[in-house]
């Protein structure tokens, strides 16, 4: 499912427009964006997701094109785990409200 076909079926199923569930889609991606930027709080959506920023330590790697080793720096990442109501309708097949 693409973002034009999730804004239609957000539209359809809350009965809003599709501009409206655009912007909602939109706000929902702006403000998970910040919490995980901010990284001090996790962002659930209960049930479905979870987002939260994580430390990634300095360690070595590989060049993949020359076999070279290669020193990458620390940074972050951002880790998303699924919540009971998600994990569920992946298992059945059936999504629960």
């Amino acid at each position: 499912m693409n973002r034009s076909e999730l804004v239609a079926a957000l539209s359809d199923r809350a009965e809003v427009t599709r501009k409206d569930a655009d912007a909602v889609l939109a706000a929902l991606a702006e403000v998970t964006g910040e919490v995980v930027a901010k990284g001090d709080e996790k962002d659930t959506i209960p049930g479905f997701l979870t987002f939260e920023r994580t430390h990634r330590a300095a360690r070595e790697g590989r060049n993949p094109a020359t076999g070279m080793a290669m020193a990458i720096p620390a940074g972050y990442g951002v880790k998303v785990s699924v919540g009971s109501k998600l994990r569920e309708a992946a298992k059945s097949g059936a999504v629960t409200g």
